[in-house]
């Protein structure tokens, strides 16, 4: 996927900065917001690993159990979107993007 591709559902922005700090940004600011940093998965990382090539890609997965914790209990579906997770990655032409679920408008 390019990093200029329209996907529906979620919100993608260019990036000016690597995938591995633009990942560094966004867990600093949740952080300062109060936000829990629950994980980080370095999927190119990972693939290279097992031996297998993949461009740089990562996703952080973040939230708040006080404002989350009531909207799964009032509807726990909801829980397939929550936590908030923010993927970034470099594309085949090396540009680079993140992007998140957005709700229905």
């Amino acid at each position: 996927m390019s990093a200029s591709t329209a996907v529906e559902g979620l919100r993608i922005l260019r990036a000016e900065h690597t995938v591995a700090e633009v990942l560094e940004r966004v867990r600093s600011l949740a952080r300062a917001r109060g936000l829990t940093v629950f994980a980080q998965i370095d999927f190119s990382g990972d693939a290279q690993r097992s031996g297998l090539d993949l461009r740089p890609t990562g996703l952080v997965i973040l939230g708040n159990p006080q404002a989350g914790t009531p909207l799964i209990f009032a509807a726990p579906t909801a829980a397939i979107d929550l936590p908030l997770k923010i993927l970034a990655w470099q594309d085949a032409l090396g540009a680079l993007a993140a992007a998140a679920a957005v709700g229905d408008s």
